[in-house]
C-alpha cells in the first residue's frame, strides 16, 4: 500500500501568502512601471527612487492588500482547482489530461479572478499612492480601511472595476501557474531522473512562473491601468485602445520585473504548498 499526501482545500492562500510577503517589493515596483504614462525609469531606477523618496519600508506599502487579495483571489484558485483535480484523479486511473487541467485552471483563475477584484484594487491603489502630489494620494490605512472607503466614497461598482480584466488574467495566470506547474512536474517526473523532491518542485514551479508570465502581461496592464484610473477610460476597448496607441511594446511594459516578481512568487508558493502538503496535509493511502 502506498501512502501520499493531498493538499487542503486551503494550503493555497497560505501558500501564496507566504510568497507574497517576500515578493512584494517587487510586486510595488512593476505597479510603478505600469502607470507611467511614458517609459521615464527602468526597473533599479524606480526602486531607487522609491526608497530615495520614502524609505525603505515604502516597499511595504499595500502589504495589507496584498495579503488579503491572496486569501481571497488565490485561496479560491487553488481551492477550486485542487480539488476538482484530487476528486477527479482519484476515480480514474492516471492523472488528468493536459486539455482538463487547462480548462480547470482557467475557471478557477477566472472565478477567483472576479472574487478578489476589490482586494487587488486596492492593493494597487495603496502601492501608487507614494507616486500622486500630497493631496491627492488617498491615504489608505490599510486593506479592511481602503475596502470600506472605496465602498462608501465610489460605490459598490467601484470595487468591482476592472473585474472583466483581473476575472481574464487571473484565468491566464493559473493555467501558466496550475496546470503548466502540474504538467511540468509529471513530465519531470516521468523520466525517472528526479524525484519527488524540492528541485522537482523549484524546476517544475520556475516553468509554470515563466509560462504563467507570457501569457498575462499584456492583460495585467490593462488592468493595472484601469484599477488606478481616476476616470480617464470609460471602459476596458477605450483603456486597450489608448494603451495601443503607445506602440505594441506598451501591452509588455514592464515585462522584466513582472517576470522577476512573478516567477520567484511561482516558485515559492508551490515550494510552500509542497512543503505544506508534506508535514500537513491529508493523508490518503491507495
Amino acid at each position: 500500500m502506498a501512502e501520499k499526501r493531498m493538499s487542503r482545500w486551503y494550503f493555497g492562500g497560505i501558500a501564496s501568502c507566504g510568497a507574497a510577503c517576500c515578493t512584494h517589493p517587487l510586486d510595488l515596483i512593476k505597479v510603478h512601471l505600469q502607470t507611467q504614462q511614458e517609459v521615464k525609469m527602468r526597473m533599479v531606477g524606480m526602486a531607487m527612487h522609491v526608497v530615495k523618496s520614502d524609505g525603505v519600508l515604502a516597499l511595504y506599502n499595500g502589504l495589507s492588500a496584498s495579503l488579503c487579495r491572496q486569501m481571497s483571489y488565490s485561496l479560491t484558485r487553488f481551492a477550486i482547482y485542487e480539488t476538482v483535480r484530487d476528486m477527479m484523479g482519484s476515480g480514474s486511473q492516471g492523472p488528468m489530461p493536459f486539455y482538463q487541467k487547462v480548462l480547470l485552471g482557467a475557471f478557477g483563475g477566472f472565478t477567483g479572478g472576479f472574487i478578489g477584484t476589490p482586494a487587488d484594487m486596492v492593493n494597487v491603489r495603496m502601492q501608487n499612492d507614494m507616486k500622486l502630489p500630497a493631496e491627492q494620494r488617498r491615504n489608505y490605512k490599510h486593506a479592511l480601511d481602503g475596502l470600506f472607503r472605496v465602498w462608501r466614497e465610489e460605490g459598490t461598482r467601484k470595487l468591482f472595476s476592472g473585474a472583466t480584466m483581473a476575472s481574464s488574467r487571473g484565468a491566464l495566470v493559473t493555467v501558466g501557474q496550475l496546470a503548466c506547474y502540474d504538467q511540468a512536474k509529471q513530465l519531470v517526473l516521468g523520466t525517472g531522473l528526479m524525484g519527488d523532491n524540492i528541485l522537482t518542485h523549484f524546476l517544475s514551479s520556475f516553468i509554470a512562473g515563466g509560462c504563467a508570465t507570457f501569457l498575462c502581461q499584456p492583460l495585467d496592464v490593462i488592468k493595472t491601468r484601469l484599477m488606478n484610473s481616476k476616470g480617464e477610460y470609460r471602459g476596458v476597448m477605450h483603456c486597450l485602445s489608448e494603451t495601443a496607441k503607445l506602440g505594441p511594446l506598451a501591452f509588455y511594459k514592464g515585462l522584466v520585473p513582472a517576470g522577476i516578481r512573478l516567477i520567484p512568487h511561482t516558485v515559492l508558493t508551490f515550494v510552500f504548498l509542497e512543503q505544506l502538503k508534506k508535514y500537513f496535509g491529508i493523508l490518503v493511502i491507495s
